[in-house]
């Protein structure tokens, strides 16, 4: 391979505080930067172990070990980005290639006895005795991470763990890939419009335009959400429902795209990696930092709430068997592609509440502008586009965050509909941090990816509920990373406890069901009209409509992810994962069912939210706690919304979470307000 001069190589170019030409990097950059990076990083490190300046200083010691990997780290943030929202067959083989390697050198600097020393020398300096705040923080955790990565192991043991984070880094990166090959491997064509009765005309003319774009004729159905999740809550024709559910929950099961084999190496890696470092289970390793602090204490919580909503899910499938009786006596039991549908028939019927009512009023140029002027409202910032900053596409837009004093504190990327080269889900990634406040030229970048509903050539892209409470998380998110204080790079930003990180996006989604706040945004597409009272006041009624149908559906993902790291299953664990999810499933479920086999969240990176999937309803307790005080105080008053910017979102990792959050509320949190939003208090 003739490598590139570093001047021709945007990835050894990079400035993590300056607008990143995406444009111009090619997959044939990767190799040759990555390999590059990898060696200037590991002669940093070198120059710290070798250093004969005693005693050691934080300067020369913690200092040193942060800025040593950052370049690289970087520029695989921007390659890892790369291959989610704009992948080709050659920036896939390039990361395959190189990604074995920057696991082996991650893996290895805990495993480093001259680091590990040095690293014990300076924590017995009087300097490090005398540390306080963040860099006090930094120096404990890490000794603690070193620990928990493998530092005192003897070397056979350290070998062992290296070539186990190796190759659960080549294993999830494959899961991730035929997860995205089996999405876009599927499609459903349905001839004749009449077949279509049920789906909302936005819905029909996206199937159309999808067709087109294939070159054929009829309505093209995907499994990708803005496809799929229409058809299954409207279509009428039950036998299109169930091609397209059985499709989705065997996806990436069967044939060469079969993620079964790695789900249970990968589950095996990871219960041998919690055992070499003396835990009894993965789960307790992953939870040993965050604030649940064991997988007992993670699985106690999903079962607390399993039971205070067992009733109401009995109740709720109860009434929905009773429904489709109702409207067909001779109908058999409800079948899992009944379960969206027959919901959303009765909640119209109950609730007078149709979700497509809203859409119009969702037109997402203006829910856009409604998350930037909430977080204006709430934080004293202002989001302005940036067309001049280049992106990695056409429909991707960038845009600038300004402080109160008009300096720019973030750039940040929204990157927002479906395409067959990008990733399912939504999801942000913090690219860069600024970790000099003080530095006016710095600011952080970051992103935010979904996949939402498309424009269609008749009306602009039209949003679901879902899809608004969707973008507003990840927003939350967004802000999370775009408001760090923190000096320390692995500190700042959402670098905090999994358990906590769910916090600022989730508190976001409250702001989509408050009157004031819907003002802003909710204006129909066409005539401007607010969105109307008496539509309001539905919306707001059926917001606990199965509410214990969609907190178990939570809790049944958790549960799984429990068992499978927690229980140290060797085998069989499609037909495990399908019968711990029958047991919060309102419905039987399908011999073939496989969901686990594209579940991203656990298998698509080393850690992700493996033996962490509790997070989110854990986070659910602490946002709808937190959120009580600002509807205590004012959803818009600038004094709750100065505190939570700056004791929750500005301080990043810099103190312990639950210190956070009793300095922000006054107190600990209850699970009394999560219950009472959900329409399960007893």
């Amino acid at each position: 391979m003739i490598e590139p001069r570093v001047e021709d190589n945007p990835l050894l170019t990079l400035v993590a505080h300056e607008p990143i030409r995406f444009d111009h990097i090619r997959a044939d950059h990767v190799e040759p930067a990555i390999r590059a990076l990898i060696a200037e990083a590991q002669a940093r490190l070198d120059a710290i172990t070798t250093s004969s300046v005693v005693p050691r200083s934080y300067d020369g010691t913690l200092l040193a070990l942060e800025q040593a990997t950052e370049r690289l780290e970087f520029a695989m943030s921007i390659v890892e980005h790369l291959e989610s929202v704009r992948t080709t067959p050659e920036l896939r083989t390039a990361l395959e290639r190189v990604q074995p390697d920057v696991s082996a050198f991650f893996s290895g600097i805990p495993l480093s006895a001259p680091l590990w020393s040095a690293l014990k020398n300076f924590a017995a300096t009087n300097e490090a005795h005398a540390l306080s705040g963040a860099r006090k923080r930094f120096l404990d955790k890490l000794v603690i991470d070193f620990r928990r990565s493998g530092a005192d192991l003897d070397e056979t043991k350290k070998a062992r763990l290296s070539a186990i984070d190796v190759e659960l880094s080549e294993l999830t990166l494959k899961f991730s890939q035929n997860v995205l090959d089996a999405t876009n491997r599927f499609e459903l064509i349905v001839a004749d419009r009449t077949a279509l009765a049920g789906l909302p005309e936005a819905s029909v003319d996206a199937a159309r335009e999808s067709a087109a774009a294939k070159g054929v004729e009829g309505f093209r159905f995907t499994l990708q959400g803005p496809s799929y999740l229409a058809a299954m809550t409207y279509l009428d024709d039950a036998s299109i429902r169930e091609r397209l559910y059985r499709a989705s929950s065997t996806r990436a099961s069967a044939g060469e795209l079969n993620n079964a084999p790695l789900i249970e190496r990968i589950v095996a890696l990871r219960a041998e990696k919690a055992a070499l470092l003396g835990y009894a289970s993965f789960a307790d390793l992953v939870c040993d930092d965050r604030m649940a602090q064991s997988g007992r204490a993670a699985r106690d919580f999903v079962s607390t709430l399993r039971d205070r909503t067992r009733a109401s899910f009995a109740r709720e499938n109860e009434a929905l068997s009773a429904y489709r009786t109702e409207l067909d006596p001779s109908a058999s039991s409800v079948a899992p592609w009944d379960v969206a549908y027959l919901a959303e028939k009765l909640r119209k019927a109950r609730h007078d509440f149709d979700e497509e009512e809203l859409r119009p009023y969702f037109a997402l140029d203006r829910v856009l502008e409604g998350a930037f002027t909430v977080a204006s409202r709430l934080y004293g910032i202002r989001v302005e586009p940036r067309p001049d900053i280049p992106t990695w596409h056409q429909d991707v837009h960038a845009y600038a965050i300004l402080e109160a004093s008009g300096e720019t504190s973030a750039i940040f990327y929204a990157d927002l509909f479906p395409r067959e080269d990008k990733r399912d889900g939504a999801w942000m990634h913090g690219l860069a941090a600024n970790i000099e406040p003080g530095r006016t030229d710095r600011f952080h970048v970051g992103l935010i990816a979904a996949n939402f509903t498309p424009p269609t050539a008749g009306r602009p892209s039209l949003l679901t509920l879902r899809e608004v409470e969707t973008l507003f998380h990840e927003f939350g998110h967004l802000l999370h990373h775009a408001s760090s204080r923190v000096g320390v790079r692995s500190l700042a930003g959402t670098n905090v406890a999994h358990d906590f990180v769910e916090l600022p996006s989730q508190i976001m989604e409250n702001w989509c069901w408050e009157r004031e706040a819907l003002n802003l945004f909710a204006l129909h597409y066409v005539t401007g009209e607010a969105l109307p009272q008496a539509l309001f006041e539905r919306m707001r009624g059926a917001r606990a409509f199965r509410a214990a149908n969609a907190m178990m559906r939570q809790l049944g993902f958790a549960e799984l992810d429990l068992a499978l790291h927690m229980d140290a299953p060797k085998s069989n664990l499609v037909a495990l994962a399908r019968s711990i999810q029958a047991d919060f499933s309102p419905t039987a479920l399908p011999d073939d069912y496989a969901m686990v086999c594209g579940f991203s969240h656990l298998f698509a990176s080393p850690v992700g939210y493996a033996a962490g999937y509790y997070a989110y309803k854990w986070a659910e307790v602490l946002d709808a706690d937190a959120f009580s005080r600002f509807a205590e105080e004012g959803i818009f008053d600038p004094r709750v919304g100065r505190d939570f910017r700056d004791i929750i979102l500005a301080q990043g990792g810099a103190e312990d979470p639950m210190d956070l959050y009793r300095r922000f509320r006054g107190r600990e949190p209850t699970l009394d307000a999560l219950m009472r939003r959900s329409g399960l208090a007893a």
